[in-house]
């Protein structure tokens, strides 16, 4: 008898020795699976910028004092068709009716993955060459960081990186001037010409004082 209830225990534990091997097989299959399908997406991101914004990104002036530095952003896994990039920043929690536009950059060339810190400085040329900065709702082109009411709360800065089937938006051809046109007309060809977009959100608030 006890010959047997041996014999069945060791026949049991092969079993679940058998199915814990097959588990993790398993599991680490639709880990991989999981990690190649995220490694495929549009993709984008930022050495500088985590989940909230720093002094080194916030607006100087307006009643801020930040350096006023547009973060490095990097992306990855553009879509079949991409002619050429988009960078959009916005916040919708601003007090406007309307939210406000930080930054607007078109005509990115589709081979160009990166912007550098900075680039968002007009007068540094750090932008890639061809790259067109529009007005942002400071009424002045290029990157303009953060700057929420003090005492407001936290404020939501979505960076998006948009990719178009066109190689430049085109608002010369249009009669308008890329350069000095605001950000919602920018926004509204910019609706019309994405194919794919990804975003980052950065959050940001300055105390009452």
């Amino acid at each position: 008898m006890s010959s047997i209830i041996t014999f069945v225990i060791q026949i049991y534990n092969q079993l679940i020795i058998s199915t814990m091997k097959k588990t993790t097989v398993l599991t680490s299959l639709l880990l991989a699976a999981s990690v190649s399908f995220a490694q495929k997406t549009f993709t984008l991101s930022s050495k500088d910028l985590g989940g909230q914004a720093t002094k080194t990104q916030e607006f100087g002036g307006f009643g801020c004092s930040g350096k006023n530095e547009s973060p490095q952003l990097s992306w990855a896994n553009a879509p079949e068709g991409t002619k050429s990039f988009a960078i959009t920043m916005y916040d919708p929690d601003a007090p406007t009716g309307s939210g406000f536009w930080h930054w607007v950059i078109t005509d990115i060339p589709a081979n160009v993955n990166e912007l550098v810190t900075n680039a968002g400085n007009v007068a540094l040329n750090l932008a890639p060459k061809g790259a067109i900065q529009s007005l942002t709702d400071y009424g002045v082109a290029g990157y303009g960081g953060p700057c929420p009411p003090e005492g407001h709360g936290l404020h939501q800065y979505i960076i998006t990186i948009h990719a178009l089937k066109v190689d430049k938006l085109g608002l010369d051809k249009m009669g308008m001037n890329p350069a000095t046109t605001n950000a919602a007309v920018v926004g509204y060809f910019l609706w019309q010409n994405t194919i794919a977009k990804a975003s980052i959100i950065s959050y940001y608030q300055r105390e009452k004082k």
